[in-house]
């Protein structure tokens, strides 16, 4: 069963595990609803999260007449940690717990762990600083890039915290681990797709054939340690920042996340490898001979009614015809594959602007 704000490409790759899945997310777009055995809406939503609440009669519900093998929770929990207890105190859990999943995204328990392990990691304070200019600030427990703003006219909030502003490319590493060490599978360079009340906004990712040994061996030395020290278990992610030749981790998403899709196979499927990890058993990961990319298409004005599309299949969560979208609103996500990156980066952008012109009607 997969509880998340987006389930599809978990109950993709557990399709691909040979899994029913149950899927609670909320959206239940046709893509969910076709890879799932069963679905529901996951009651909240995405400005104020999931409901609590309302969440463990849902999950009930979506379970009548089955006994899940796991609960495979995905984007949405980081803000209220809490309510893993309760799924975990129901359903067996695969991947972490609350209280791993409270210590890494607490800007300043996850600061410590890092500065123990001597980690590089952007400072942080909770105080607005004396230059802004040189600041971010962040909501604690939030995902996705729309919570990141300059730190500019930003007053102190019980729920926002200030990361010193380090520039350079985005990257980042997905990696499974078993409450002791951790083995990275992939790297991915990351980018925003920004407008201007979210500058950070997350865009895509393409991932990465080649890789540094050594930087690769750091980071993966970075986490194996995190793991150690947090417990970590599962499929999980960090994100860094690479500058001259040099990285800084900022945070770690306890979770699958967003690259999911360009890193899951056929041959491997992450999903069991997920299960096995959170088990403490072996785990088989996969290979990679290409570089993908995926892409969250947005609108960038208002659609009244959504037209009928006949989608390609290098497309996914896909917009319903006749939904009525609002400027900014995700459409589909767009996938690309290449001999390299920048082959896959300029096949990515070639099909979504064609993409976009079945709902925009002009070349964007």
């Amino acid at each position: 069963m997969i509880a998340a704000i987006s389930g599809r490409a978990l109950a993709a790759s557990a399709r691909r595990a040979g899994y029913r899945a149950l899927v609670a997310d909320m959206f239940c777009d046709t893509d969910t609803v076709a890879l799932a055995q069963r679905t529901a809406k996951l009651p909240g939503d995405l400005h104020r999260g999931i409901d609590g609440d309302r969440l463990m009669q849902t999950l009930e519900d979506l379970a009548e007449g089955e006994e899940p093998l796991a609960v495979v929770c995905g984007s949405g929990f980081e803000r209220r940690p809490g309510i893993v207890d309760g799924i975990a105190r129901r359903f067996h859990l695969a991947g972490n717990g609350a209280e791993a999943i409270r210590r890494v995204k607490s800007p300043e328990r996850f600061a410590a762990d890092c500065a123990a392990l001597a980690i590089p990691h952007p400072e942080i304070t909770r105080l607005p600083p004396p230059d802004p200019e040189n600041w971010l600030a962040k909501t604690e427990g939030a995902a996705g890039g729309t919570h990141i703003h300059c730190a500019n006219g930003m007053e102190a909030d019980p729920h926002r915290y200030f990361q010193r502003l380090v520039r350079g490319d985005n990257v980042s590493a997905l990696f499974i681990g078993d409450g002791k060490t951790a083995q990275i599978i992939g790297f991915s360079r990351q980018f925003a797709a920004p407008r201007p009340d979210a500058p950070y906004r997350y865009g895509g990712a393409l991932r990465l054939q080649r890789f540094d040994r050594r930087h690769a061996a750091m980071i993966g030395g970075w986490l194996a340690g995190l793991t150690r020290r947090i417990g970590l278990v599962g499929l999980c992610s960090a994100d860094l920042i690479r500058q001259n030749g040099s990285y800084q981790l900022l945070e770690i998403n306890p979770r699958p996340g967003a690259t999911l899709d360009i890193f899951d196979s056929d041959e491997a499927p992450l999903m069991e490898a997920h299960l096995q990890a959170s088990r403490g058993k072996p785990f088989v990961l996969p290979r990679f001979t290409d570089n993908m990319a995926s892409m969250i298409a947005y609108t960038n004005r208002p659609v009244d009614s959504f037209p009928s599309i006949a989608w390609p299949d290098w497309t996914a969560d896909r917009q319903s015809a006749g939904t009525r979208l609002d400027a900014g609103d995700p459409v589909c996500t767009v996938f690309a594959r290449g001999p390299n990156a920048t082959a896959t980066r300029r096949n990515l952008d070639i099909q979504l602007r064609n993409l976009q012109r079945h709902w925009q009607g002009v070349r964007p």
